[in-house]
């Protein structure tokens, strides 16, 4: 038998249903769902998602049988609405829209009024009487067509799409300034321009036979899968390029019908700040690509209750049921054809991690779910916006515009006008504010490069602000106080001309657009933030420590809520003040006698850095890292810095010269550092240990609770391990005999190169705990610089070589297999051994849940990212608690 690759819908039956999403698509298995539930969907029927990988297998060819299929559904759809596709008399026509499993507004293609030609415009006018709305419809499609299917769009970002000119040079010989304003004679001379345009630039006539016309549109649909806007919304928002989208094909109904007619899209709740209210827009006479593409700015929801009043008591209710239904937000999308609403699609509604955080506790106070579900409905990246910076409320503010609060937080940068220029300028290290007329999804890239998005154009459900929303950007859209000027790469407000490269800050919490560079603020955490912190806490088994150096983060620490430090690097201190003086004379001593006496320098200084780290965290357990980078990192580079600096400690330039040269390497970060650097010259681990023990002494005598954990650097030989512990477990001795206090204390080592895991057997012998430093794992095992991968490595992820960036997520497959045997090893010889991860993957969800199902005690990250790994942990139990369940029932 041949698969079943069509489902349809409509007059209250489905032959699919709301948990089929893999198949159908988030948009099909909904519009199923609601034509079930009784809610006026327009019927249809769903190409499935599996059609769409067989077309891709089969290189743009369908699949046996997928067709015939169409054609019987088809067939339905036509005595569903008792029209027929392509009769010039009664013709019935369709949208085509796209449909993956995971909403990812306008990355994909959608088609409008399809079935129209020059004979089956006439049957629509005929049956309308509204030779103005059949031709404004006709000359969308024409439109729709030439972009998507037939790729007619603009060759540069600097190009107008040639539609849009079309159109705009229409508006003029008019005399009109809106589309509305455009009559039936004009709207049909504009057809036949449109119809020119795609002969001239493409060189083929527009397809006139519906039938081809559906064709053409769903491989288009399917294509659209796999172009550069959506392959990199997949990228960012790490959707499977093996997911494939659905495609649905749904009975037009009208918007652009007339005075009676709208369309519009709606949240069941504010997807900016969580609070329970509708929240949306609309246009009279509109179809709904105007209301999300930001051509014209819509009305707030509110007014639809004044100008169709029945319309909008339906919509409120169906808005309602749907939230009950499927118990979360809904972004929902209608039409009014003539007074009667429609539903196009709902589907789970984007939100701001602020509105995240809120719907989940306020949904659990509803008892519309319950708390665990909470916890899983809250994406822990989006955590970090509730970290946004705010404008500083002492700041002097130049306000030269106002627009839409479309995605909150505030932001500052630099004016650039192009998403590649966005891309460009990121990419040397520019903060940048993207301004445009109106973004589109082909400028996804520099909006993710941006610090914030600025539009003329479009309302807070368009493009820009979705998207921005989805990335956690500061976005004021639709503002009409600019007037932008792309060609020339400025824009106007009050007066004023904004150039590229000028200074921008933007607050998309109150729609504000501020000339010049403001100073900003870090938000503080509290509500609905804390209630969902104080439950994560509850469920998650895994501790979350933060990389902590200075006293300053410390404090940080522990406002954040941290179990402790998990990594505190030492030799960030030597680079405070005159600090690196003392270390530089230690560097150039000829003996240990001289690097005694430099040393002897930097132990007040140490041991005053730990004492204010140790009462910030109020005995919680610190993890302080012995010395790690090597020497030269210290010594001056150029002549002119080499001669200061023998100046300055009164020893020839030849002799500093001379000691740079002898400490250069080849490849330093294999080389002299770490525990080689403590073996070679031990004073400078008794200093460290000396400074850490006096200060853990002095508020030891204090009844003050201190919990120091000594860390080896790159060990990985057991011996090596050994030789530091014993110059570390002497000092102490002498240390706490001198005081006259006993101090509990760990000594461990850092696993960073991967023989450390495979003899972690050996080392965990004399080691208390171990850390893995899988930035440096991570470079070890690939064989990759972090210096230099850069290069190569987003060359890597376009083509697939690596799904992400090991850096950033953790490569369970191979340092994760490394880190797995290092554990079992190791707690093999020390049932009690601790262990954690101190790389930047302590902050990152995905490894996160790695080091919890491996069994890691803690992870440790920066700690603006704290509640990050706290939620990624809970969630990480959660599942695994459903995990352990299946496999009991199984």
């Amino acid at each position: 038998m041949t698969k079943k690759y069509v489902y349809f819908f409509g007059k209250g039956k489905a032959e699919g249903r709301g948990v089929m999403k893999d198949l159908l698509g988030g948009k099909g298995a909904n519009l199923a769902e609601m034509t079930a539930l009784g809610v006026p969907v327009p019927p249809g029927f769903t190409i499935t998602t599996e059609a769409c990988l067989e077309f891709m297998r089969r290189k743009g060819k369908y699949p046996p049988g997928l067709w015939e299929q169409v054609e019987r559904n088809l067939a339905r759809l036509e005595h569903a609405m008792g029209a027929r596709f392509g009769d010039p008399k009664n013709p019935l026509l369709v949208s085509v829209r796209s449909g993956a499993r995971v909403s990812m507004p306008g990355m994909m293609d959608t088609v409008l009024n399809l079935g129209l030609n020059d004979r089956t415009v006439q049957g629509l006018i005929a049956r309308s009487g509204n030779p103005r709305f059949a031709y404004d419809s006709y000359r969308r499609f024409v439109q729709m067509f030439g972009d998507v299917v037939l790729g007619l769009r603009p060759e540069s970002q600097e190009e107008r799409d040639p539609f849009e000119v079309a159109l705009e040079q229409k508006k003029r010989e008019e005399k009109v300034t809106e589309d509305t304003d455009l009559r039936a004679g004009a709207l049909k001379d504009l057809v036949a321009r449109f119809k020119a345009l795609i002969r001239q630039r493409k060189g083929v006539a527009f397809q006139e036979d519906p039938e081809e016309q559906l064709r053409l549109a769903v491989s288009a649909v399917f294509e659209s899968w796999n172009n550069p806007r959506a392959v990199t919304y997949r990228e960012l928002h790490r959707i499977p390029a093996e997911w494939g989208t659905a495609v649905n094909v749904q009975a037009m109904v009208f918007g652009n019908l007339g005075e009676r007619s709208a369309s519009g899209v709606a949240f069941t709740r504010d997807p900016a700040t969580g609070a329970k209210r509708l929240y949306g827009e609309f246009l009279v006479n509109a179809q709904g690509e105007d209301v999300v593409a930001g051509i014209r700015t819509p009305e707030p929801l509110e007014r639809l209750r004044e100008r169709m009043p029945r319309a909008y008591r339906e919509f409120t209710r169906t808005a309602a049921r749907l939230e009950q239904h499927f118990r979360d937000m809904q972004d929902i999308e209608f039409t009014i054809q003539d007074g009667r609403l429609y539903v196009l699609q709902t589907r789970t509604g984007k939100r701001t991690g602020t509105a995240a955080v809120k719907v989940a506790v306020d949904m659990v106070r509803e008892r519309l779910i319950d708390q665990k579900t909470a916890l899983l409905r809250v994406d822990p990246r989006q955590v970090e916006q509730l970290l946004h910076p705010m404008i500083d409320p002492k700041a002097k503010l130049n306000r030269v515009a106002r627009g839409l609060p479309a995605s909150p937080g505030a932001a500052v940068g630099r004016v650039v006008f192009t998403a590649d220029e966005a891309e460009a300028w990121a990419g040397r290290g520019e903060k940048v504010i993207l301004v445009r007329l109106e973004t589109s999804p082909e400028d996804i890239g520099g909006m993710h490069a941006a610090q914030g998005i600025l539009t003329a154009r479009g309302g807070t459900t368009s493009h820009a602000a979705v998207v921005a929303r989805g990335m956690g950007k500061p976005c004021v859209a639709g503002s009409g106080d600019i007037t932008v000027h792309e060609a020339q790469r400025t824009f106007e407000a009050k007066g004023q001309t904004v150039r590229e490269g000028d200074w921008l800050t933007l607050d998309g919490t109150a729609g504000e657009v501020i000339l010049g560079k403001v100073s900003l603020i870090q938000a503080e955490l509290s509500g609905d933030f804390a209630t969902l912190m104080k439950w994560a806490d509850a469920e998650r088994t895994i501790g979350v420590r933060t990389n902590a150096d200075t006293p300053a983060d410390a404090r940080v620490t522990m406002q954040f809520r941290a179990e402790g430090i998990g990594l505190c690097r030492t030799e960030h201190m030597f680079f405070e003040g005159n600090r690196v003086e003392a270390v530089r004379e230690m560097i150039l001593a000829d003996n240990a006698a001289g690097r005694r006496r430099a040393l002897a320098k930097l132990l007040p200084m140490q041991r005053a850095d730990f004492v204010a780290i140790f009462e910030e965290v109020r005995g919680l357990p610190v993890i302080i890292r012995l010395l790690d980078p090597p020497l030269h990192e210290f010594l001056p580079k150029t002549e002119e810095e080499m001669a200061a600096v023998a100046g300055a400690m009164g020893v020839p330039v030849e002799h500093v010269r001379d000691k740079a040269e002898s400490l250069e390497e080849f490849n330093p970060m294999l080389g002299h550092r770490g525990c080689r650097l403590g073996i070679a010259f031990p004073e400078i681990t008794e200093m460290q240990a000396r400074a850490i023990f006096e200060a853990a002494c002095r508020l030891a005598k204090q009844r003050k609770k201190v919990l120091p954990e000594i860390m080896i650097p790159l060990v990985g030989i057991g011996e090596e391990f050994r030789h530091q512990r014993a110059v570390v477990d002497r000092v102490a001795a002498e240390v706490t005999r001198e005081a006259g206090v006993r101090v509990r204390y760990l000594v461990g080592t850092m696993i960073e190169i991967p023989r450390a895991c495979l003899v972690a057997d050996e080392i965990a012998r004399d080691a208390e705990f171990f850390s893995f430093g899988t930035n440096d794992l991570t470079q070890t095992v690939y064989g990759f610089s972090r210096d230099d991968a850069g290069k190569f490595l987003a060359q890597y992820l376009d083509l697939g070589i690596l799904p992400e960036d090991p850096f950033v997520t953790l490569d369970q497959r191979g340092i994760g297999e490394l880190m797995q045997l290092g554990v079992q090893r190791g707690r093999r010889v020390r049932k009690d051994l601790e262990v954690g991860i101190c790389g930047e993957h302590g902050g990152d969800p995905a490894s996160v849940e790695f080091c919890h199902r491996i069994g890691l005690d803690y992870v440790s990250c920066s700690p603006y990212r704290v509640p990050v790994a706290k939620l990624a942990a809970a969630q990480a139990a959660l599942r695994g608690k459903v995990r352990v369940k299946e496999m009991g029932e199984k």
